[in-house]
């Protein structure tokens, strides 16, 4: 919806109009449609607005009938606790009701949202500033704080106008982005600045801050444990999933929908289509083995949709990847990250909202890994065996997980306990790699942060809580990171009807076989899409907008890769060993095996070197200005 910034003084200062319109201007892309701004004293906040609801009428801050409490919002807002009387609401806006719940009820009304938002109220009266973030991590919030001020933001590039704003590498950070292609909360690439976790508060008062958490997803696997109704039906699953999506279609403009050719957007665009007309968004690629464009098709023929296409190419990467890696603010190191931002590019020619099925994988347990997961150390010691006769006897393919690459990866996990054998199987690098890779190394083990959110949900069912592992870590920090950068580029708010308590509730209310019995992954939603989709969407593979980023390392993209990744730039950057990327590129292009995965992270971790963390700030825009009260 929006983009949000501002800054809290500690020194006696005032907040600095100039910090807070370069912040502001920085984040233009995610609020096209207006921008406002508050001064008041030691506090500044400012938000760009993209007009979904109440067009004419919404502009942020909003206040409350008196001034003492305002707001700015990033995000919606699909059922609130309810107001008491005697508010005067001047808007249909989301942001408003925050303004008064925060008066009736203070920080308890938050734990009660159902959304997803980022958001910033200030209390004038009590000189107080609380932020906060949606359960999930569906939008984004990061900080940064010294003994004089505080300074928050939707992005990270907006903290990077400021000049008190350090871009110091975090080399803990560095070392968990190559163990799990992704940096988990709340570290960012940068020492100085942190993300707000999902699910957490910050409140600042009198020179003091504390971030304390107001809600976990763990709770769901809690209250699955002290549960003892019947399990959910498949009509229970069709029922929530639907009207989730009935919810994130509210607004005042047309919602799209990112379709690929697979099961959780198909089932998404069956509900959303009942609502009115539909417009629908997917890539293809010219291989074969990628391209999703007739099954995406067959579905926007069953249900009407407008569909929209776009092909995906090599020379798109060439041309894309460094934008890329500026839009996202961190490393984005999965190929995937290129069809999605070319899809939000797409769609933003016809809609301001899409939504798209993240989560539904996690929740309703859709990876192979996780059918692994439940045949253990069996299948990984089989693995084992067999991956080197494969290696020897097929050369590796440049298709879809190809089946020397499956190997290796479950192979990994031969002798090792659950927790460590999912992620073996899961990891970008592994810690011999990691230390032959880099020039210098974080002090912190990775897998630390990892186990302390496995360790949160001691007693459940255990592919529960992997798949909650998956929820917390992968889908917060990298897949729906993914989703806003890639939207919020082009002005296109992404929603994501699965995120949502209702469908997560009964999700891990599911017995672990309605949702994986042997190689059958998330059997409780096939179930439930079978009379919605035809049955080669229901029963086929997962899918997903992946690019077939090992076909182009091995051709078209190949010099452009050896260029980005070239003994001189590395050395330049002093990150990683030149000599043990070029054996990296050397071995990929021999097809002795599949690299394209931590070859795609390293280009991308290079190409942001460049683009975000030693690039100049972007110019200031003046903006309007509210006075505080």
């Amino acid at each position: 919806m929006c983009g949000i910034s501002g800054e809290l003084r500690f020194d006696g200062a005032a907040a600095a109009r100039e910090a807070l319109e370069a912040m502001s201007a920085a984040m233009v892309h995610r609020g096209p449609d207006g921008a406002g701004m508050l001064l008041d004293g030691e506090l500044g906040v400012a938000a760009r607005r993209l007009a979904i609801v109440d067009v004419a009428h919404g502009d942020q801050p909003i206040g409350n009938e008196d001034g003492t409490v305002h707001a700015v919002l990033n995000g919606e807002l699909y059922d609130t606790p309810p107001l008491g009387s005697g508010h005067r609401l001047a808007t249909r806006c989301d942001t408003e009701l925050l303004v008064h719940l925060y008066e009736e009820r203070g920080l308890a009304f938050v734990s009660e949202l159902r959304g997803m938002f980022a958001f910033a109220i200030w209390d004038a009266r009590r000189r107080r500033l609380v932020l906060a973030r949606d359960r999930f991590g569906i939008k984004p919030l990061v900080y940064a704080q010294d003994g004089d001020r505080l300074a928050f933001a939707s992005e990270l590039k907006a903290l990077l106008t400021r000049a008190d704003v350090p871009r110091d590498l975090d080399l803990d950070a560095l070392e968990q982005y190559l163990a799990f292609n992704a940096v988990m909360s709340p570290r960012t690439m940068l020492s100085a600045v942190r993300k707000l976790p999902p699910g957490h508060l910050l409140i600042a008062e009198h020179g003091a801050v504390r971030v304390e958490r107001y809600a976990s997803s763990s709770s769901f696997l809690t209250e699955q444990l002290l549960s003892s109704g019947a399990p959910p039906t498949n009509n229970d699953v069709s029922q929530a999933v639907s009207a989730s999506v009935a919810a994130h279609l509210s607004g005042d403009v047309p919602v799209g929908l990112l379709l690929s050719g697979g099961l959780d957007s198909g089932l998404l665009c069956a509900f959303a289509s009942r609502y009115g007309p539909l417009k629908t968004f997917t890539a293809g690629f010219d291989h074969p083995s990628f391209d999703e464009l007739a099954g995406a098709r067959s579905i926007a023929r069953r249900y009407g949709t407008e569909h929209h296409e776009v092909r995906v190419t090599a020379q798109d990467a060439e041309e894309l990847l460094p934008v890329i890696a500026r839009d996202f603010d961190e490393p984005r190191g999965d190929a995937t990250a290129l069809p999605y931002w070319l899809v939000a590019r797409l769609a933003s020619g016809s809609v301001k909202a899409a939504a798209a099925g993240e989560g539904a994988d996690e929740l309703f347990g859709g990876y192979q890994t996780y059918a692994a997961d439940r045949l253990g150390p069996r299948a990984a010691r089989a693995a084992a065996l067999v991956a080197p006769l494969v290696a020897r006897a097929v050369p590796s393919s440049s298709g879809r997980l190809p089946l020397d690459f499956r190997l290796r990866r479950l192979a990994r996990g031969a002798g090792l306990g659950p927790l460590e054998r999912h992620h073996a199987w899961k990891e970008l690098f592994s810690a011999d790699e990691r230390a032959r890779l880099l020039t210098e190394r974080g002090g912190a083990d990775p897998l630390d942060a990892y186990r302390a959110i496995h360790a949160e949900t001691a007693g459940a069912e255990p592919l529960a809580r992997l798949q909650h592992l998956d929820l917390a870590t992968f889908v917060a920090d990298d897949l729906l990171l993914q989703a806003d950068r890639a939207g919020m580029a082009h002005g296109v708010e992404i929603r994501v009807p699965y995120l949502d308590p209702a469908v997560a509730r009964l999700a891990f209310s599911l017995r672990a076989d309605a949702r994986v019995r042997g190689l059958q992954t998330k059997r409780a939603l096939r179930a439930a899409a079978e009379r919605h989709l035809p049955p080669e969407i229901v029963r086929g593979p997962k899918r997903g907008f992946v690019a077939p980023a090992a076909a182009w390392l091995r051709g078209p993209l190949e010099p452009f890769a050896r260029e980005a990744l070239s003994p001189a730039v590395l050395r330049r950057q002093g990150l990683v060993r030149p000599e043990a990327v070029t054996a990296l590129l050397d071995r990929h292009a021999s097809r002795r095996e599949d690299l394209s995965r931590p070859l795609w992270a390293l280009l991308a971790l290079t190409l942001w070197h460049d683009v975000v963390l030693t690039a100049p700030p972007a110019p200031s825009v003046r903006q309007p200005v509210l006075r505080g009260f």
